[in-house]
C-alpha cells in the first residue's frame, strides 16, 4: 500500500491518502510515520482522505486514533473523509464518528478547517 501526500498553502492543510487496507502492517506504520513527519514540520491541519481504504481492522482504528491523539496534543486538528460504506460502517458501529470530525467530501472539509 502506499500513502499520498500533498499540502496546500504551505503546509497548512495537509492532505494524507492512504490506499488499500489498514490492518497494522508496512502501511499504518508508514500512514502514522508521514503524519508524525507534518507535525514535526509545523502542520497544524490534517485531512485524512480515506477513499481508498478497502479494509480497516482494530490495528488501523488505533493507528488512526493515535494520529489524532498527537495532533491533539499539539492543538492541532484532523479530519477524516470519503469514508467508504465498509470504513463508515466501521465507524458508526465503534461510535468514532462521535470522535473523530468526519466530512463527506475532501472540498468540505478542507473548508470547514477554516
Amino acid at each position: 500500500m502506499s500513502t499520498k501526500l500533498s499540502t496546500m498553502n504551505n503546509l497548512e492543510i495537509a492532505i494524507l491518502e492512504p490506499r488499500g487496507s489498514l490492518i497494522g502492517g508496512d502501511e499504518t506504520d508508514d500512514l502514522k510515520a508521514k503524519a508524525k513527519d507534518l507535525l514535526e514540520q509545523g502542520n497544524k491541519k490534517l485531512l485524512l482522505d480515506l477513499g481508498g481504504i478497502t479494509y480497516v481492522n482494530s490495528s488501523g482504528i488505533g493507528a488512526l486514533v493515535s494520529i489524532r491523539s498527537m495532533y491533539q496534543k499539539a492543538s492541532g486538528k484532523v479530519k477524516l473523509c470519503n469514508l467508504g460504506k465498509g470504513v463508515q460502517n466501521v465507524f458508526v458501529i465503534t461510535k468514532l464518528t462521535s470522535v473523530f470530525d468526519v466530512e463527506e467530501e475532501r472540498e468540505k472539509a478542507i473548508k470547514n478547517f477554516k
